[in-house]
């Protein structure tokens, strides 16, 4: 395992130098999901939610909290992003809300974090929205699906299906 560089030599926490490295093209994806009660999912997709449009507000919600990650994240590097899609699809079992992030920036450092905030974000955005109805919800299984660029260069997690790093996927996704 690599040296955990947000710890100085005294094993204190620290912001990363990343002022001499090069700008590159980064890209990550990350997913998560929400469980729910399967009438909870069939209002959200009807649009039968009192609080509005749940997929679009937790939509906008993943994209402003992963422009926003250094201020959700201490050691995290303020950065210029590209871009930011997030997409919500229902579970074929009818009972979860898959979330997926990606991000993309021409920067010094990766968009692990950005990716990972905006799925978080939007999780807890459904949960907000639908918290009247379901308190069971489960915001779950926040984690890193892809990444490219950089140092350290491409991962895929195994078992994860799908996974798109090029520029532009085009098209909705929901």
């Amino acid at each position: 395992m690599d040296e955990l560089t947000h710890l100085d030599a005294q094993g204190r926490a620290r912001m990363v130098d990343v002022g001499g490295k090069a700008i590159t093209r980064r890209v990550c994806v990350a997913r998560g999901s929400v469980q729910m009660a399967k009438a909870t999912l069939a209002r959200i997709v009807e649009g039968r939610i009192a609080k509005g449009d749940v997929l679009a507000t937790a939509r906008i919600a993943g994209i402003q909290a992963a422009k926003r990650t250094s201020e959700w994240i201490p050691l995290a590097h303020p950065m210029p992003i590209d871009s930011v899609e997030v997409v919500l699809e229902p579970s074929p079992a009818g009972d979860a809300l898959w979330i997926e992030a990606r991000v993309q920036a021409h920067w010094r450092t990766g968009v692990e974090m950005e990716a990972l905030v905006a799925v978080s974000a939007a999780g807890l955005t459904v949960y907000d929205m639908c918290k009247a109805i379901d308190r069971e919800m489960v915001v779950d299984r926040i984690r890193l699906v892809a990444k490219q660029g950089g140092k350290s260069g491409t991962f895929l997690r195994s078992g994860e299906a799908d996974v798109a790093l090029e520029s532009d996927r085009g098209g909705s996704h929901e």
